[in-house]
């Protein structure tokens, strides 16, 4: 189980960015007042998990300030658990002050999309903790990561890259039960990069652990529907959700969730995932 949801069919993470400068939504929820609000409007559309993030790792940003990031999601970390949201929260970050205070509030994962590399002290603040943990996959630094990107084979060399870091937690304390792992779609990778992930994600299950997958609104589905504004980009983001369910994936980090448990709910029916 994940945070105590069962992942015996694909689960929800709803987007919860709490910056001014997120690639899709920066500055709609970056209040405390607008990312509770959005948090409950995700849960009732039908987010199992929220995932919070207070620095924006689109392309190009640079790195938020501890004691801002802090500041941005921690007040609503505790405002949600005041208020009796029982959803897990995930924290989106790379940091361990992050990480240590959010943990305090009462958020139940951490989502690391440097896999621990870049805050060597993130690992014992979870392994501490013992919550869970979501490595992803990127080459570079948000601010330097789309610089063109070259692999020689992306799937096995991201796979590779992803057991690297696996061992690593674990190594530092992290029970591997506690592990998920993130492919990195658009984390140093160019548009042929994240077709041939998307196409390689049943091979992904040989690492032996949940896979989560965050694909909604990227560049890629907009380049290949000519969908420019990524707020225009749900209906792509739809149909990759859909099949990287049928794929096997156990969490789908998502900003459309009611679209999302739509489609998930008609594909689960006519395959009769649920019978």
């Amino acid at each position: 189980p994940l945070c105590g949801l069962s992942l015996d069919r694909p689960r929800l993470m709803g987007i919860l960015n709490v910056t001014p400068d997120s690639f899709s939504d920066g500055g709609d929820h970056a209040t405390r007042e607008a990312a509770v609000a959005q948090a409950h409007a995700l849960v009732a559309q039908g987010a199992e998990i929220l995932d919070i993030g207070g620095e924006s790792t689109r392309p190009g940003a640079t790195e938020v300030p501890v004691a801002q990031e802090i500041a941005r999601v921690v007040p609503v970390v505790a405002a949600l658990r005041a208020e009796g949201l029982r959803v897990p929260l995930s924290i989106d970050t790379r940091k361990s002050a992050v990480a240590r205070a959010a943990l305090a509030e009462g958020a139940d994962m951490i989502n690391d999309v440097s896999a621990l590399s870049f805050d060597p002290e993130l690992a014992g603040v979870v392994a501490e903790a013992g919550v869970p943990l979501c490595l992803m996959h990127a080459r570079g630094t948000p601010a330097d990561m789309q610089r063109a990107p070259r692999y020689d084979d992306v799937v096995a060399q991201v796979q590779d890259a992803l057991s690297a870091r696996i061992e690593a937690a674990v190594s530092m304390g992290i029970a591997r039960e506690r592990l998920l792992v993130d492919p990195g779609i658009g984390f140093g990778k160019d548009l042929q990069h994240n077709l041939a992930l998307l196409r390689g994600l049943p091979l992904f299950h040989g690492l032996g652990l949940p896979l989560l997958l965050g694909v909604s609104r990227k560049r890629f589905i907009g380049t290949l529907s000519g969908a420019e504004a990524p707020k225009g980009r749900m209906p792509g983001s739809v149909a990759v959700a859909l099949l990287a369910a049928q794929q096997g994936v156990h969490v789908l980090r998502v900003h459309d969730v009611e679209e999302t448990r739509q489609a998930l709910s008609l594909l689960r029916a006519v395959m009769g995932w649920d019978e």
